[in-house]
């Protein structure tokens, strides 16, 4: 049984783009999008002094404060639709609508500060819905290996670990396309699982 569209028919599919503060979710967002993404950025201001740390990422001077929204057609047959959440807890309300109708999400990791993703991946896990772990990879480097991150995630060994640019097209795209690999994985294990 085929898993594949109907010749002609498009679908589409929501993914949550998730992760700390300043991992780079915006970014990815707009590496990928065929259409101008739509972001929710603020001034920073010094309301957050204190709230957000900024000693990681010292250059950033805007934050989401709702969400950020991109589209993009993997192939003729396949759009998905792309959100951003925000990474500041102050703002995690938001995240059980954000995460409504999506198939799966992506978990991008600064293993620089590995804890500030503990709660997305808590909260997924919690939805049963499907995620993968991204090791953003500053100035295209891979400093960390996959299954050490695992590990010290403490994440299933069905949870796909890879690595992304946030800022180059193809390094998200292959990013998306496994987890929506993943994805028809899992279901079609489910379907073919006894009952």
């Amino acid at each position: 049984m085929s898993h594949r569209p109907m010749a002609g028919r498009v679908t589409s599919a929501k993914i949550v783009i998730a992760g700390g503060f300043g991992v780079g979710k915006t970014t990815l967002v707009g590496s990928v999008s065929e259409i101008t993404p739509l972001t929710t950025e603020a001034i920073m201001t010094s309301a957050g002094v204190g709230v957000d740390d900024t000693r990681q990422v010292p250059g950033k001077t805007t934050t989401t404060v709702a969400m950020d929204f991109g589209r993009i057609s993997i192939d003729r047959d396949l759009i998905l639709y792309l959100f951003g959440t925000p990474g500041q807890t102050r703002f995690w309300f938001m995240w059980d609508e954000l995460v409504r109708g999506a198939i799966g999400a992506v978990v991008l990791v600064d293993t620089r500060r590995l804890a500030d993703c503990f709660a997305a991946i808590d909260f997924f896990e919690h939805r049963r819905l499907p995620y993968l772990v991204a090791i953003s990879c500053f100035d295209g480097m891979q400093y960390h290996d996959p299954q050490d991150v695992r590990e010290a995630l403490a994440i299933s060994n069905e949870v796909p670990v890879v690595a992304c640019d946030a800022r180059n097209r193809e390094s998200t795209k292959h990013v998306l396309i496994s987890l929506v690999e993943y994805v028809l994985t899992m279901r079609r294990s489910r379907a073919v699982a006894p009952a």
